[in-house]
C-alpha cells in the first residue's frame, strides 16, 4: 500500500535538498555558496484517522492534515462536547 491520502491522492515528491555553506554579504561575509544538490523525497503529513464515511459506517483511513483541517473528513465524535444545563443561573 502506498503512503498516499486516501481523500484527495497526496503522495511523495520529488526535489533537490541543496547544501549551503558560506556567510551571507549583508551579513559582512563573500556570499553563499552552493556546495552540494542530492535528490530527497518530501513526504506527505499522513495521519491514521477515523473517519464516518458516507453509508454512516465508521472506517480507518490515511488522510493529509491538509484534508483533515478543510474538512474533506467526518471525523468520528467520540464523546458529545459538553454543554451547560439550560437553567444555570449566570454569576
Amino acid at each position: 500500500m502506498a503512503r498516499k491520502c486516501e481523500v484527495c491522492g497526496k503522495g511523495p515528491q520529488v526535489g533537490n535538498q541543496v547544501t549551503i555553506r558560506g556567510k551571507k554579504k549583508y551579513l559582512g561575509g563573500v556570499g553563499t555558496k552552493i556546495t552540494g544538490i542530492t535528490k530527497r523525497t518530501f513526504k506527505p503529513n499522513l495521519q491514521r484517522v477515523n473517519v464516518v464515511t458516507a453509508g454512516g459506517s465508521n472506517k480507518s483511513q490515511l488522510v493529509c492534515t491538509q484534508c483533515i483541517r478543510s474538512g474533506g473528513v467526518k471525523k468520528i465524535v467520540r464523546v458529545a462536547p459538553f454543554k451547560l444545563p439550560v437553567g444555570a443561573a449566570k454569576a
